[in-house]
């Protein structure tokens, strides 16, 4: 058994498949969209074969779903401790916000943690 993919409503949606085919090297398929309902998606498939899908609908307003339990960020792994560094200052020095690390966590990850365009947490691990 395995996690097929994950999905996240985005506000930019050709900005955020941006980022990650830039930053996470992810291959992109030809975007989905259904006029009627006014909604639009990208599959990512990063080099694993694991996929993100990120998906903008007019309806769908992030700011106004108020406190709610959920998932809480997406972890992505590059393989070790210099890449995660390399990557942590590589987004750093393009803009991106950092919210900690690189440091090793009690349950013993190498991590840091940055935001996406959208202010999804990414954590950097080994």
């Amino acid at each position: 058994m395995k996690i097929e993919h994950v999905a996240i409503w985005v506000h930019d949606l050709e900005g955020m498949k941006n980022f990650y085919e830039t930053y996470f090297n992810c291959k992109s398929n030809a975007k989905y969209h259904n006029s009627e309902k006014k909604f639009e998606s990208y599959f990512l498939t990063f080099d694993s074969g694991t996929r993100l899908e990120i998906m903008r609908k007019a309806s769908i307003d992030k700011q106004n779903q108020g406190d709610r339990m959920g998932w809480a960020h997406i972890a992505i792994s590059l393989g070790s401790k210099e890449s995660v560094n390399q990557m942590t200052a590589k987004l750093k020095n393009n803009g991106y916000p950092h919210i900690s690390g690189p440091r090793i966590t009690g349950d013993g990850y190498y991590e840091s943690v940055i935001e996406d365009p959208e202010g999804n947490l990414i954590e950097l691990t080994v």
